[in-house]
């Protein structure tokens, strides 16, 4: 007998995930309604649809500053394929991450950058940060650049 997946579990899965409805509804259903075999459904999903749009032209995003207690300054180009992703509240906040993780960190390059621990959560790359979003939006997201400033430097 199949399980009935009912319309507030698919809004569980989506706001646990950022998936869409319809995905999160077919992982619910190839996960007997187990929501953790269902995530881990989506996340491989979205990774490898991530792959697939890493090659496409990233030519919006924004530019995240921060400064701490005003003597590191650091700046980060977060880029994405459209403007409608870039405006997303979730873009946004990773970009404000990876300006806090640059000006703590001091990374010299992006590759650098991208193979650090995420600092909030060292279980986490800052490129495992930024494939996660990509896998949500569904959208190739790059970090393009970075710049940190110190005073006396």
């Amino acid at each position: 007998m199949a399980q009935t997946i009912g319309a507030g579990d698919v809004q569980r899965l989506r706001s646990e995930t950022g998936a869409g409805v319809m995905d999160c509804k077919r992982a619910l259903e190839e996960a007997g309604g187990d929501f953790a075999r269902a995530s881990a459904l989506i996340k491989e999903r979205g990774l490898a649809k991530a792959q697939k749009k890493s090659e496409r032209d990233a030519k919006e995003g924004v530019i995240a500053a921060y400064v701490h207690s005003g003597r590191i300054g650091a700046l980060v180009d977060l880029s994405s394929e459209t403007d409608f992703v870039s405006r997303n509240p979730a873009f946004q906040e990773l970009a404000n991450e990876i300006a806090k993780q640059v000006a703590a960190m001091a990374p010299a390059t992006v590759d650098d950058l991208l193979a650090q621990a995420y600092i909030r959560d060292s279980s986490k790359t800052i490129k495992d940060l930024v494939t996660g979003l990509a896998a949500t939006t569904g959208e190739n997201i790059q970090v393009r650049r970075i710049a940190r400033y110190q005073l006396g430097e």
